[in-house]
């Protein structure tokens, strides 16, 4: 969706089609067809944006073929979608019954990752509407930081050169500017805006920046405003922003709480833990924070990062971090001007809820109440676009209650 500003800027609102499982062509039009025509559906919008997950293959041979990649944006067309935005961090394999450690690879110190993004950056050129002329791919911070060596910051880097190269001339070729943002998270070689800084500092903020995910930025009990004002000190844009929340337990020392925890310890992803302090201590599992030789103490809040759908709270003991998706939005959308205009309702975890939706067409009501809520807020906040339909068009209103 296409809000604007009050600034006089276009904002893009969409929502992040890694919560489907598709690797293929066919296989991603299907899944479009069964899901986002559905989501714009609810919504009444006349055009909808998503932020495209490709697989590396399907990158591959869509970069390789020009001819396939217009294709693919006159199939977007014809279905009411738009795409500005790539989700680059999954490789492939994302709904793998176990992903965990595996979506970090391969990591910027392999050259199969400069490839691929470059692969992203090439079919974007080709995806982005006539009237927009900057896309972005979100990637990976790097890598897991276990392991991570001078000598894979080194190569990593080189990639990255030779990447910025790469965009540079695809941005003299095709007039289009396609913008990198490495997303801090938990575990990784950047975890925070600090890290970023750190990591990041020097690069052309023409074409690098960071990907905001406001679930780690929550986990890691960072102040948005503060972390803004951090990038922005250090000259680091935000390309773009990821809209999702965290599971907040207030007082994990108490059995209910641990046992409503319980629930959302699953198989496929990864759940980064931390509780509350200066730096936010923590560990890389949710069963490890529960139980074992690391687990965390329970004096102080804990966070952990499972993406839980952004317009509902879960069933208490266990709350949402909404409020700092609430700040964060305010802080990216202040009434100058936005500090991204690229936003990305990103919950990929429906499938893995305590209580995941029943059918398709129950996923389809619940993406498209994230994104209304979020259209809600943002409209709030001065920003303008289409009309809210009513809140009875969204009847998955308890997507993540828990009998636990």
């Amino acid at each position: 969706m296409r809000l604007r500003h009050r600034g006089g800027d276009l904002v893009h609102l969409a929502y992040c089609t890694n919560v489907h499982p598709a690797e293929d062509l066919h296989g991603i039009l299907a899944q479009l067809d069964t899901h986002a025509v559905a989501v714009r559906d609810h919504l009444g919008a006349d055009r909808l944006g998503i932020g495209l997950w490709l697989a590396h293959r399907v990158a591959a041979d869509l970069a390789a073929d020009p001819g396939a990649a217009l294709r693919l944006r006159a199939e977007l067309t014809g279905r009411g979608l738009e795409v500005v935005t790539l989700n680059g961090f999954p490789y492939q394999g994302f709904h793998q019954p176990v992903v965990k450690h595996a979506v970090y690879r391969p990591d910027w110190s392999e050259r199969a990752r400069l490839e691929h993004t470059a692969n992203l950056a090439r079919v974007l050129a080709v995806l982005l509407p006539d009237d927009v002329t900057t896309g972005s791919v979100s990637t990976l911070p790097l890598g897991w930081r276990t392991g991570w060596t001078w000598e894979h910051q080194d190569s990593a880097l080189r990639h990255v050169d030779a990447l910025g190269r790469e965009l540079a001339e695809l941005r003299r070729r095709t007039g289009r500017t396609i913008r990198i943002a490495f997303e801090p998270e938990p575990g990784c070689v950047v975890e925070t805006t600090a890290q970023a800084v750190q990591h990041l500092q020097g690069l052309d903020p023409g074409h690098f920046g960071v990907c905001l995910d406001i679930c780690h930025l929550a986990v890691a009990f960072e102040d948005p405003r503060t972390a803004l004002a951090r990038l922005a000190r250090a000259g680091i844009e935000v390309v773009k922003a990821q809209v999702s929340c965290a599971l907040h337990a207030e007082t994990p020392a108490d059995s209910e709480v641990r046992r409503a925890l319980g629930a959302f310890d699953e198989p496929r992803f990864l759940h980064q833990t931390r509780r509350a302090g200066t730096p936010a201590p923590g560990v890389d599992d949710l069963h490890e924070a529960l139980t074992g030789p690391a687990a965390l103490s329970g004096d102080a809040p804990w966070r952990s990062h499972f993406h839980i759908p952004v317009h509902d709270d879960p069933t208490p003991p266990l709350a949402s971090t909404r409020p700092v998706l609430r700040d964060a939005l305010a802080a990216l959308l202040g009434p100058d001007r936005p500090r991204t205009t690229h936003l990305e309702v990103e919950t990929y975890t429906w499938s893995v809820l305590p209580e995941p939706p029943r059918d398709d067409k129950e996923l389809a009501a619940g993406i498209a109440a994230e994104l209304d809520w979020t259209r809600r807020e943002l409209l709030a906040l001065g920003l303008t676009g289409p009309a809210t339909p009513a809140e009875a068009d969204f009847p998955n209103s308890n997507p993540i209650r828990s009998s636990s």
